[in-house]
């Protein structure tokens, strides 16, 4: 089986829309305050990576430019790592993206309880809650997660199989030759 490289770069990209799409929603509510569908758009988006946006913001500035960088930075590391011989190169690319995605939901789950174990914050500023939000959209994402690591995990192994393969049948070669 020929890993097929766009399927490697299915999940990191879905992410990374999701950023870039509320960076545009963001950047349309700013031009459009008073529509309604530039709100219910950014306040879908929302949850899911303003924690994210705040921390950049908070350490490199709030410049709309720097964030589209960022993600089309981010996009061709992605892309390059999932087309790479180096199969190490998309197993990190799919985790790192499904560890993000993970942190994200966790960080914006709001969990709004009077209890003392409803939020923490850790001593760098990152608040963080005991409570997950499972919501259908944070459960897509979730699922998607992991039908992408599980196509990564079979990817990787069957390459590490076929490699240890090629490598016996080369020992036996250089046997024979002996």
């Amino acid at each position: 089986m020929m890993r097929k490289p766009i399927l490697l770069f299915a999940f990191p990209a879905l992410v990374l829309i999701l950023l870039a799409a509320e960076r545009a929603a963001a950047l349309l509510l700013g031009f459009y305050p008073a529509s309604p569908a530039a709100w219910h758009a950014w306040l879908e988006l929302r949850p899911f990576s303003t924690m994210f946006w705040q921390q950049v913001h908070a350490y490199l500035g709030g410049s709309m430019a720097l964030d589209a960088a960022i993600v089309v930075f981010a996009a061709g590391a992605c892309w390059m790592a999932s087309r790479s011989k180096w199969s190490a190169g998309f197993f990190l690319a799919n985790h790192a993206a499904l560890i993000f995605a993970g942190k994200m939901m966790a960080l914006s789950s709001n969990a709004e309880t009077a209890s003392t174990i409803a939020a923490f914050t850790v001593p760098n500023g990152w608040r963080f809650s005991l409570m997950l939000d499972f919501s259908l959209k944070n459960s897509l994402v979730l699922c998607l997660g992991l039908a992408a690591c599980a196509y990564c995990h079979v990817a990787f192994l069957r390459e590490a199989k076929l490699r240890a393969e090629a490598r016996a049948v080369r020992m036996l070669a250089l046997q024979r030759d002996l």
